[in-house]
């Protein structure tokens, strides 16, 4: 299910098939990625006890330290692999912990924001918590809205001090957190926005949902499931 909220409340609810008829919901700026999110790899290396178990007879308990731990690791790598659930809907892979932007900040505070937590885009709330716009990287720097390079600091003091409601991408779609990823990539598909934020019933912002976190499940584990 999703939802499109602007600055006068919750203007659209309902299904993809419908998403793509509400006015003013296109195809965003391209937004270049700062850093990357996936998860780094790692290669650990396996190891081998065959030496010391036998060397210790079957009836024996090691008393020294490393034969002990030799042991316990043995027997951990003697457990059943832990059954993988498939991650199916937006829930099972956006983030909890989401950066905000409160609509009565500044173009400055918000820069300021995004710079601080090294992040390309924020949704923007109202007082209540209620999603109001997603702001950019990309809206901010966009041509149209800065001025010009060799205009008089006051004019460039007189553009940061502006609201962040005047570069903000608003209306903005959102989605609920039981809908399914694949929805939600065809979502982000056809308006070419960064990310979607998570809302309730309200229209609460309860977490983010990216495109990194769409690669990030795909090549985790438990695994994405794109097929059943």
């Amino acid at each position: 299910m999703f939802s499109v909220y602007g600055t006068a409340g919750r203007i659209f609810r309902g299904t993809l098939e419908d998403l793509g008829q509400v006015s003013g919901i296109g195809r965003a700026a391209r937004t270049r990625r700062l850093d990357a999110l996936g998860l780094d790899a790692r290669d650990h290396g396996a190891s081998h006890f065959a030496d010391v178990l036998s060397a210790t007879p079957a009836d024996a308990t090691p008393t020294d330290i490393p034969h002990r731990v030799a042991l316990a690791a043995y027997g951990e790598a003697q457990k059943p692999a832990p059954v993988r659930q498939p991650l199916t809907l937006v829930a099972d892979i956006m983030s909890l912990e989401v950066v905000t932007v409160p609509d009565t900040s500044t173009i400055e505070g918000a820069w300021a924001l995004l710079n601080h937590h090294g992040i390309a885009q924020a949704p923007v709330v109202s007082a209540e918590g209620v999603l109001v716009g997603l702001l950019t990287r990309a809206e901010l720097t966009r041509a149209e809205h800065l001025p010009r390079a060799d205009a008089h600091a006051l004019v460039w003091r007189a553009f940061l001090t502006q609201s962040v409601q005047e570069v903000m991408w608003t209306p903005v779609p959102s989605v609920a957190a039981d809908t399914d990823i694949r929805r939600l990539a065809r979502v982000l598909l056809d308006t070419g926005l960064p990310g979607l934020p998570v809302v309730d019933e309200a229209g609460a912002v309860r977490g983010f949902v990216s495109r990194s976190d769409i690669l990030r499940a795909v090549v985790a584990d438990p695994p994405l499931d794109l097929w059943t």
